[in-house]
């Protein structure tokens, strides 16, 4: 029974060992076509970690010649099979700039936003990364009205920019939450600047009467005309753009306690 054990075990290593030595013979060999040959049979068995090896290794000896495409494209490939989007991102890039004449040329740009977009992470993160896929996005769009990713890249583009409106939304709505009142009128004012469709519209404009109202209610008496006239004017806003709205009795009596608040301060 052990010694079954232990042939099994040497077994494995063996074959293990034979594997590796393998590779490693083809990477050491320095000689490129027998690299780029098994570099591209590791390829196409999606064995893309040992695929990117060799191609790094076939790079400079092929530069200039036919092969010099295909090696690019399939090299950025393993980044993005890999899992490694910003390095993916960066050599589809390369790939459109050097090769600008190539049938490939679109897809290498369409990846290269892709590739970001993948890096897109849930809205309460930092979106820098939507930000760069939705612009390579938008100059994909420009430079292939005709293509069929077109209808792709606005799909995803709108998706990203939902994702950075929430989190515009909430950063707004927290502000409001710990009382800084002013924070939360300038965040909720981008909201409706940044993303004129949004459909949070009627809300965002209720929550900044809301706001308006507690910040004026707070304020020392010498601050409160100013801040009361902002309310009203907020208030009524709100009220014509949305007469129908379940927010409308809540906006309608901060338009008339201003109204009413206004009036006596000026009086006195």
């Amino acid at each position: 029974m052990q010694n079954r054990i232990l042939f099994s075990i040497l077994f494995f290593v063996l074959l293990f060992t034979g594997c590796r030595s393998e590779f490693e013979t083809i990477r050491t060999s320095n000689n490129p076509e027998q690299i780029l040959a098994k570099a591209n049979e590791y390829y196409l068995a999606e064995e893309y970690q040992r695929a990117q090896t060799l191609y790094e290794l076939v790079i400079a000896p092929f530069r200039g010649q036919a092969a010099a495409e295909q090696i690019a494209y399939r090299y950025a490939y393993t980044y993005y099979y890999t899992g490694q989007y910003v390095l993916a991102s960066y050599y589809f890039k390369q790939f459109a700039t050097t090769y600008g004449g190539s049938s490939l040329r679109e897809e290498a740009d369409f990846m290269s936003a892709f590739s970001n977009y993948q890096l897109s992470p849930v809205y309460r993160l930092d979106q820098s990364y939507s930000v760069q896929a939705i612009e390579a996005f938008e100059e994909f769009a420009n430079r292939y009205p005709e293509s069929e990713r077109v209808a792709q890249a606005n799909s995803l583009i709108d998706e990203m920019r939902a994702k950075m409106e929430l989190k515009d939304f909430e950063s707004a709505k927290l502000y409001m939450d710990i009382e800084r009142y002013e924070s939360a009128l300038t965040s909720f004012g981008n909201v409706l600047k940044d993303y004129p469709e949004t459909q949070r519209a009627e809300e965002i404009r209720y929550l900044m009467a809301k706001v308006q109202y507690e910040y004026t209610s707070r304020s020392f008496r010498a601050r409160k005309p100013e801040r009361l006239r902002v309310t009203i004017e907020l208030s009524e806003n709100f009220i014509t753009r949305y007469p129908d709205s379940p927010y409308v009795d809540e906006v309608t009596r901060y338009l008339n306690e201003s109204i009413e608040e206004l009036k006596e301060l000026e009086n006195v």
